[in-house]
């Protein structure tokens, strides 16, 4: 029983591990999100944040093995106690405060709530107690075993080569929203014939006793008792919030609204015949040489455009604003090329993989 709790254990680490190899830029963005003034406040650490990431991949790769093979495992278990003690406060964290609503735990491959992250850590971190006191006599099963030594050596080399593909290149496997294939247009029907519905809530209070109360919108307009002449309620502006009664349909395309000059322009962009998008989350750190290169490679299509998060970036091709989460959202090379086809991606590259069809 202890083998088969230690195996699975083992596995569930490797795969999460694997998952955010696959794209350890993504891994990075979210632990930039942590790092940001609005959650921990350490913006010193977001240059760092793919560091951090490669590092916390390797090791829950690198444990999750030999955890698997039963290699060190006084040492194993209490490596992964803390590392389970560590992810547990950060989804704890997001869950409580409502910050960082997704951890990435598993990527973009499989998606948690930040509770359902948290319970998740917990169930791990109580199993990997159990084990460490069912094991506590043991130092390791696979010492020096051909098997455990061959085992760690290729997926050494496995690792290495994927997450250095993740970094200078995109992903090898797309667990995205926006893999190629995707048809656009057919995902924002989707969205608009099933939207999120939201709902005010008022915070009143009441002027003579200095009571407050929180109410939605439609309990505030049923009871006149808060709103008829003379009522000692009042609102208080301030303290309105909106929250969500109904999740309509779930994609990350959502996001996908591109503007210029103010105007929406997605839909027009959408149902182009064949679209060619130069997208740049951070165009600031591109040189001059690199600017030119980017516009060049698409400004002789039909359509071409720069979508990029500061005005005035790219002057050779017409140019366009979106949110710099969602550029990231759609793919981690800065800067990328985006091709579409009446709606439907059809190429996703790093520039400097990008080639033009002959």
């Amino acid at each position: 029983m202890k083998h088969l709790l230690r195996i699975l254990i083992g596995l569930i680490f490797i795969i999460s591990g694997a998952v955010k190899a696959i794209d350890p830029m993504g891994f990075s963005f979210k632990l930039e999100e942590y790092f940001s003034p609005s959650v921990f406040n350490m913006p010193w650490l977001e240059p760092f944040a793919l560091y951090i990431a490669i590092f916390v991949v390797v090791l829950e790769i690198l444990l999750g093995v030999m955890l698997f093979l039963g290699t060190q495992l006084k040492f194993t278990l209490f490596s992964l106690i803390g590392l389970c003690v560590f992810f547990g406060f950060l989804t704890f964290y997001s869950a409580y405060f409502n910050k960082v609503t997704d951890c990435g735990c598993f990527g973009d491959a499989i998606k948690f709530t930040p509770w359902q992250s948290f319970f998740k850590d917990v169930a791990l971190l109580i199993g990997l107690i159990f084990l460490y006191f069912l094991y506590r006599n043991a130092t390791s099963l696979a010492l020096r075993h051909p098997i455990s030594i061959g085992g760690m050596g290729i997926v050494s080399i496995v690792m290495s080569i994927v997450i250095y593909w993740g970094i200078a290149h995109e992903p090898i496997v797309d667990f995205r929203a926006y893999k190629i294939g995707t048809d656009m247009i057919s995902e924002k029907k989707k969205i608009n014939a099933n939207p999120d519905e939201y709902r005010n809530i008022y915070t009143l209070k009441n002027t003579k006793t200095q009571e407050e109360k929180r109410i939605p919108q439609d309990e505030y307009l049923e009871n006149d008792i808060y709103w008829k002449e003379g009522t000692p309620w009042e609102i208080l502006s301030d303290k309105t919030t909106t929250e969500l009664v109904k999740e309509g349909y779930a994609s990350e395309i959502k996001k996908f609204k591109i503007e210029k000059n103010g105007i929406d322009i997605t839909e027009e962009i959408l149902n182009q015949p064949k679209a060619y998008l130069l997208f740049a989350y951070q165009p600031t750190k591109l040189n001059e040489a690199e600017r030119i290169k980017a516009q060049n490679a698409i400004k002789n299509q039909a359509f071409a455009m720069a979508v990029t998060t500061v005005p005035n970036s790219f002057t050779e091709i017409p140019e366009a604003l979106m949110d710099g989460i969602a550029i990231k959202t759609i793919a981690r090379s800065n800067p990328f090329i985006l091709v579409l086809e009446n709606g439907k991606i059809v190429d996703k590259k790093a520039l400097k993989d990008f080639k033009l069809e002959e």
